[in-house]
């Protein structure tokens, strides 16, 4: 009776085991992946728009074009768009910076561009004004406006 006590115990305590050391190794986990990396306030500043030393002006603070998803954890067409945006990074790798903010922890940024509705992608060329579009869309539509709007094609 205690030694089979003290083997359930043993295999919980190594399934539990496993499975904390399964999510610590995902890598989603982290808040950069391969392709895509996740923005706070300061992170924003430094790599696409400091609106506090520029607030009335855009200057663009990158060296290639950005795409900038706004989502939210619980948003499930953010959901869906999720894996086509990380797709999408490794694709454009090295031409376009992909980048995702969070409206729940950077609402100052939501805030800043008028997020209403999310999913909303900020498209900002390396020359020239930022554009958004509001919701998911197909991998075909958002490949066909980095194209167009990010990389100059038809």
């Amino acid at each position: 009776m205690k030694l089979g006590t003290l083997i359930r115990i043993t295999m919980v305590a190594g399934s539990l085991l496993a499975a904390a050391a399964t999510q610590a190794g995902n890598p989603q986990n982290e808040r950069k992946t391969m392709a895509v990396t996740h923005l706070t306030g300061d992170d924003f500043r430094t790599k696409i728009y400091d609106f506090e030393r520029n607030p009335g002006s855009w200057k663009f603070e990158g060296d290639k074009p950005a795409l900038v998803d706004f989502y939210a954890s619980w948003c499930g067409p953010c959901k869906m768009l999720a894996p086509i945006i990380e797709e999408l990074g490794e694709e454009y790798a090295g031409r376009v910076d992909i980048y995702k903010v969070d409206v729940d922890e950077q609402q100052e940024l939501a805030a800043l561009f008028g997020v209403r509705s999310i999913p909303t992608l900020l498209f900002i060329p390396r020359d020239g004004k930022p554009q958004l579009a509001q919701g998911a869309m197909p991998r075909a539509e958002l490949r066909r406006l980095i194209d167009q709007l990010l990389l100059g094609g038809k």
